[in-house]
């Protein structure tokens, strides 16, 4: 009986301020999402902000299962996605590639933010190298999805879903990046 109590190992344990913190910017994503401006098919919304504070605020994994715990309120029907909508349907519709790229996008740059900061890099840089990651994941990701499910070519696609959103989304990764900034000041004192 002692080998088994010795082959269980407690889970880690996971700071109070990281649970609540990833919580909050799973909330704050379904609820940036509420300012949706349609722009074509694909909706204009101040998600990209809360993705790439994610990134900036939370480990890899962390900022990955804050989104993901988003993805899933939509997934089961809650109405959490742009346009108050909820349900499989959009995960796989034509802008379900932009929410897997929130998905793919705050893991990537919370990891590149990570090596930046592990290899020396100033804070700044690191911040900005990992929203352009985040960035270049939604369209990615976003771009392809609406491609193929819309019956787009690649410049269809583009300019559909990518080219419309590239100034908005700039400033959104701005005032995160400036944001997470005054966020870290403000955790370092309390």
């Amino acid at each position: 009986m002692s080998d088994a109590r010795a082959a269980v190992r407690p889970a880690p344990r996971i700071a109070a301020r990281t649970i609540t913190t990833a919580a909050l910017l799973a909330a704050l994503l379904a609820a940036s999402s509420l300012f949706a401006l349609r722009l074509g098919p694909v909706p204009l919304t101040l998600q990209v902000l809360v993705v790439v504070l994610a990134a900036l605020l939370l480990t890899p994994a962390q900022a990955a299962l804050a989104v993901g715990v988003y993805l899933i309120e939509g997934a089961i029907g809650l109405p959490v996605f742009a346009g108050m909508l909820g349900g499989l349907g959009v995960l796989a519709g034509p802008t379900g590639g932009y929410l897997w790229g929130f998905l793919a996008g705050a893991g990537a740059g919370a990891a590149l933010r990570t090596r930046l900061e592990c290899a020396g890099a100033d804070q700044r840089v690191a911040d900005v190298a990992a929203a352009a990651s985040v960035i270049v994941c939604v369209y990615v990701l976003g771009a392809v999805q609406l491609g193929l499910v819309a019956h787009l070519d690649v410049s269809g696609a583009l300019a559909a879903g990518v080219v419309p959103f590239v100034g908005p989304d700039l400033l959104k990764a701005a005032a995160a990046v400036a944001l997470a900034s005054a966020l870290r000041r403000t955790l370092a004192r309390v």
